[in-house]
Parts: C-alpha cells; sequence; structure tokens
C-alpha cells in the first residue's frame, strides 16, 4: 500500500511545483488535477486498494490534494486576471475624448408647463406644491364638496385601502385648501402638478394626466379681475385676440364658467377644431366661493377672490398642434425631438 501513499504524497508535491504562466497552460492545470479523468479523480477511485486501517490517513490526504490544488487553480486564476486588469489600465489613454452622449429634449408637457408659470409670475403668482397622496377633507370637504355632493361622482379616484379617508387626489385643488389654512392674505399662487381619475369610461386616455391651478384672495377682488388676468393669460399663451366666459358650475366657486378662446374660422384646421363656432374651451374659473374660505379659516366679509384650473395636456396639444393625447405618454424619442428647438 506504500505505493499508493507515495503516488499521492509525489502528486502533492508535483502540484506545488506547477506554475503555468498562460489562460492555456492554467485550464491544462485544472483538467490535470481536477478534471473527471485527473489524477486525484485516479487517486480516489484506489482507495478500494487501501486497508480500512489506513483509509482515513489515505482520505485526508486525499483531501488535502484535492484543496491545495483547488486554491491554486483559483489563485493563478485570479493573477492572471489581475495582470490583464493592469496591462488594459497601462495602455489605456485618458486624454482620448469619451463616447459622444446623445442630446435629449423636455417633454412637451414640461414645456408648456415652464410657459404657463413663466406667464404666471410675471403677474405676480408664486408656485405653490402639495402631496399627491391626499386626504378627503383637503380633496373634497374644503372645496365645498361633503360626502354626499353629487359633484364627487364627476371626481372618482382611487383610494388606499388599508388607509380610510386616504386617496389620490383628482385636482390640485387641495394646494390651495393648504395654502389658505397656512397664510393670510393677499395669496396669489398657481399649483401645478399630477392629478388622478379612476375614469375608465372617459375621453381622457389615461388616469393620471396634469393640472395647474390658480388662486388669488385679496380684498376687493372682482370678476372683473379674473376675465383681464386670463385675457392676458391667453393672449401670451396663444396670441389670441379675444377670450368668451360662459357661465358653469363648480362647486368650489360662484359665479363660475368656462374661459373658450377665439380662433377663427378662417382656415379648415380651426374650423374642424371649434366646430365651426370659432370658439375652443380652455379652462374653467370662476370666483372663489365664500363657504370656502370660511371652510379655510378666511373671512369671506373682508376678503373675495377668483380661482381657474387647466389640463396641461390640452394646452400641450393645442400649442403644438398634436393630434393624438397618446403620444404625450408614450416616449417616443422621434417625437420628443420635434421639441428640442421648443426649450
Amino acid at each position: 500500500m506504500s505505493d499508493i501513499f507515495e503516488k499521492a504524497k509525489k502528486t502533492l508535491t508535483d502540484l506545488a511545483a506547477e506554475s503555468p504562466l498562460d489562460s492555456e497552460a492554467i485550464e491544462a492545470f485544472r483538467i490535470r488535477y481536477l478534471g473527471t479523468k485527473g489524477l486525484i479523480k485516479s487517486l480516489m477511485e484506489e482507495m478500494r486498494q487501501v486497508p480500512n486501517e489506513q483509509k482515513r490517513e489515505y482520505g485526508q490526504l486525499m483531501n488535502s490534494l484535492k484543496q491545495q490544488a483547488e486554491e491554486k487553480y483559483q489563485a493563478l486564476k485570479a493573477e492572471l486576471e489581475a495582470k490583464a486588469d493592469n496591462a488594459a489600465a497601462a495602455s489605456l489613454d485618458l486624454t482620448a475624448p469619451g463616447d459622444p452622449m446623445p442630446l435629449g429634449s423636455r417633454h412637451p408637457l414640461a414645456v408648456t408647463l415652464n410657459r404657463i408659470v413663466d406667464i404666471f409670475t410675471r403677474m405676480g403668482f408664486s408656485v405653490a406644491d402639495g402631496p399627491e397622496i391626499e386626504d378627503d377633507w383637503h380633496n373634497f370637504t374644503a372645496m365645498n364638496t361633503p360626502e354626499d355632493h353629487p359633484a364627487r361622482d364627476m371626481q372618482d379616484t382611487f383610494y388606499v385601502v388599508d388607509a380610510p379617508g386616504i386617496l389620490l387626489r383628482t385636482h390640485t385643488s387641495p394646494v390651495q385648501a393648504r395654502v389658505m389654512q397656512q397664510r393670510k392674505p393677499p395669496i396669489r399662487i398657481i399649483a401645478p402638478g399630477r392629478v388622478y381619475r379612476n375614469e375608465t369610461i372617459s375621453t381622457r386616455s389615461h388616469a393620471q394626466f396634469h393640472q395647474v391651478e390658480g388662486l388669488y384672495i385679496d380684498e376687493g377682488v372682482s370678476f372683473a379681475d379674473l376675465k383681464q388676468t386670463l385675457l392676458y393669460f391667453a393672449q401670451e399663451m396663444f396670441g389670441t385676440p379675444k377670450i368668451r366666459l360662459r357661465p358653469s358650475f363648480f362647486p368650489f366657486t360662484e359665479p363660475s364658467a368656462e374661459m373658450d378662446i377665439w380662433l377663427g374660422t378662417d382656415s379648415e384646421k380651426n374650423y374642424r377644431l371649434t366646430k365651426g363656432s370659432g370658439w375652443l374651451e380652455i379652462l374653467g374659473c370662476g370666483m372663489v366661493d365664500p363657504d370656502v374660505l370660511e371652510i379655510c379659516g378666511i373671512d369671506s366679509k373682508k376678503y373675495s377672490g377668483f380661482a381657474f384650473g387647466m389640463g396641461i395636456e390640452r394646452q400641450a396639444l393645442r400649442l403644438y398642434e398634436i393630434g393624438d393625447i397618446r403620444l404625450l405618454f408614450e416616449n417616443d424619442v422621434r417625437f420628443l425631438r420635434q421639441f428640442t428647438s421648443a426649450l
């Protein structure tokens, strides 16, 4: 049995003396010692010839041989990879220009919003923000829409199952409520942001869209102030010569109105867009209902105000003559590149 032990010890000695230098030699080392037909495998098979009293010693020798072969193989691989990395780093030209990055563009919704914000900030409005996950009170009750109000049917939304009274806001009006609670008049803000509606049967293509709302509260604010503010906005935004205000209903304004801009019927496009009337609806507006002021802690006998709201998608479609609202949500780079010049 000494021949088997001598053979195993010689294999261990030869293993220690091995020093392959390249990947092919290292792979040959692995096959010779650790392969299915390698030396260690064949020595393992000779275990049956070892007397029982020596099997434990032989097994320990085999385990040591296998462990050393595996460790050496891994060490040789790591050394070879380190040499390759060092060689690559040495050949790297740090002065070479980097890979060119393609030029992107702003999304048309972002461009449109920035344009709206610019117009209103020039009129003295500041930008206010609020949470998209709202509570029922700020989203509905503070806007003069109690739980049993039929207007809630027009703004069905998404509710958080494990948190009663918590929902995704249906408009940015909760921002107005929070500002009225936190500040004293005069208040002059616009509130842009994402809003959500559960409208599976709707002309809208998405449950999420974007709004910007405005609020002005001070002593002596009248409907004439509202009209002049919106006329200036329409002229700056669309270059339209005139606007029209039509009676409407919103639970948080009284009186309420829809605003149309004049496009005319001199072109086939405008005739089709306005259905022959020359007028195109843009936004909703009205004087803030005194009940809303009182709910939010503002004296309605001393202060009055107006509010308005518009969908940013609608403004973008009109401003850039985009024929399909779905294009705004597909993130097609070919479509978005058209707006690089609009920055």
